[in-house]
């Protein structure tokens, strides 16, 4: 008997001006989305697209994550570091990012049903830790949704699971020794930012993949984090979805391709439990067709 594929209606949270800051000499660049927002916009009308809100983001809600020093920093005419410059207005971006990932963990335990969510926007977020902004990301919006879901929309336990090809050491750094909550990270190592390199107890779980690993390799430790993400029986998932273990990315050096980014798509779906995804990385002229492929097989019911 023939399966019937049934799309589920996927929700996309952007915001354009989130390309309105950013160089194109930079890796981290306001391409990243406006290609992106205009591939899956033809290549998918019936997605439904939505503004994120940006009132439900204000310093009390940060303030459970960040320090006060990092907030009042990011207002500071001055690079933060080589890789994390300061543009004008750059704490508003941040927060915006923050909102449409606070937005989408809304949405996903509102449904309750697998409905896919998908936040795209800039800056990411994961390397940002209590009190440091640093490698492309201004404020952990990984990590305030998951705080925000636990207080403001009655998750019990939240799993962060990180397929980026950077360890997320700000989400680690920040969930780390909070038994509600769950942090796995498949990365490069090594490579920035040099973390990642054992698990830690009781709720984090490192799996680093040297530089060019065979895809089988690679996708046989995603298999595995992704299962100790369902073992700790989440109330939601979010994921830390970043492209940039792309063949081709021009920072890394991983192996797969737009084939394995629809695997990890399916493997999300296949869990049944509310998630929600958030970019980080991803810096080749191919994301659109990465996100699509993740998005898409993530965006079906057999």
């Amino acid at each position: 008997m023939l399966l019937t594929v049934v799309p589920l209606p996927m929700v996309i949270l952007h915001d354009p001006r989130c390309a309105e800051y950013g160089s194109s000499m930079r890796p981290e660049q306001p391409a990243r989305v406006i290609r992106t927002a205009a591939h899956l916009r033809q290549a998918h009308p019936d997605w439904t697209w939505r503004l994120p809100a940006t009132g439900a983001v204000n310093d009390d809600l940060l303030l459970l994550v960040h320090s006060a020093s990092l907030l009042h920093r990011l207002e500071v005419p001055r690079d933060l570091d080589g890789d994390t410059p300061y543009f004008p207005a750059i704490a508003d971006h941040a927060r915006r990012s923050v909102a449409a990932a606070v937005e989408a963990a809304e949405h996903a335990l509102a449904t309750r049903t697998g409905e896919p969510v998908f936040s795209l926007m800039r800056p990411p977020g994961h390397h940002a830790t209590i009190s440091q902004a640093m490698g492309f990301c201004y404020l952990n919006q990984v990590a305030v949704a998951a705080i925000a879901a636990q207080r403001k929309f009655g998750a019990r336990r939240v799993a962060v699971w990180d397929f980026d090809a950077h360890h997320g050491n700000g989400t680690e750094a920040i969930l780390h020794g909070r038994e509600d909550f769950f942090f796995a990270s498949v990365h490069q190592y090594p490579g920035y930012p040099g973390t990642g390199t054992r698990d830690l107890r009781p709720n984090v779980r490192n799996w680093p993949v040297a530089p060019r690993s065979p895809r089988p390799e690679h996708m046989k430790a995603l298999r595995a984090s992704l299962d100790a993400v369902v073992a700790f029986t989440p109330d939601l998932i979010l994921v830390s979805a970043g492209f940039d273990a792309y063949a081709r990315d021009p920072i890394t050096s991983m192996t797969l391709e737009a084939e394995d980014f629809a695997m990890l798509g399916t493997w999300l779906r296949e869990t049944g439990r509310p998630a929600a995804a958030i970019l980080e990385g991803g810096y080749h002229d191919d994301l659109p067709l990465l996100i699509d492929a993740f998005l898409s097989a993530w965006n079906k019911t057999p």
